[in-house]
């Protein structure tokens, strides 16, 4: 339905959404990003919708200022990499080294560190796909790797195993978790009692790197690249 502006300092945008499973306007800042969405039933005027955002003005402002503010990735800043904040720093060569709490990025580049970051992420989680799927006796069909927001992994019924990128700016143990995680569905495509139990086979303590994941994994997309 397009894009609306909210008046004030600052001002606000909504994108409007209409939704044929509403039963009501609802109001939501994406925890990833900031997006502001509106959702409206079918059949409600937009000038209603709109009127009930105004009201929420107030609080939409609150829940954007508390937001953690977005990490332009350049020379200067410091971002994660296996749960260690490291400094990116401007350096000589061709190839991204990693050396005493910094980052030497050729030309500071912010797509060569990205490209590093992701080829560093398939070969750790590749690595704890291997290892789990062998302690199960069960075989994966390939890995691929996405900026995906909605998840962190997938599992596919034919084998495929999908995980974010970004893994690998988590601590190491978050990321075996969201392995022991997919790989587990290449047993029990379900979250039943069953297919956690094989979880906690894989890794006992997997609970405390899950929940990691809940409370600070959003924080691991405050970081662009662009």
């Amino acid at each position: 339905m397009g894009q609306h502006i909210l008046p004030g300092n600052p001002p606000i945008e909504v994108t409007l959404r209409r939704s044929a499973q509403a039963r009501r306007i609802s109001l939501r800042v994406s925890a990833l990003d900031g997006r502001v969405t509106l959702t409206l039933p079918k059949g409600l005027a937009e000038r209603e919708a709109l009127d009930f955002a105004r009201s929420k003005r107030e609080w939409l402002a609150g829940h954007l200022a508390d937001r953690a503010p977005e990490v332009i990735v350049a020379p200067g800043a410091s971002i994660p990499v296996e749960g260690q904040m490291l400094r990116i720093e401007e350096g000589r060569g061709r190839r991204v080294t990693c050396a005493e709490g910094s980052l030497q990025v050729p030309g500071g580049d912010a797509a060569r560190l990205q490209a590093w970051l992701k080829t560093l992420a398939r070969d750790r989680l590749a690595a704890a796909s291997d290892r789990y799927a062998a302690e199960l006796g069960r075989r994966y069909a390939r890995i691929t790797l996405r900026d995906t927001r909605s998840r962190w992994g997938s599992c596919s019924s034919s084998g495929g195993l999908r995980y974010s990128w970004r893994l690998i700016m988590a601590p190491a143990g978050v990321l075996d978790y969201v392995a022991a995680h997919e790989v587990a569905h290449l047993e029990q495509m379900n979250h039943s009692p069953a297919y956690w139990a094989i979880v906690a086979r894989l890794m006992p303590d997997y609970q405390s790197h899950r929940k990691w994941l809940r409370q600070s994994g959003t924080a691991l997309h405050r970081y662009r690249f662009d």
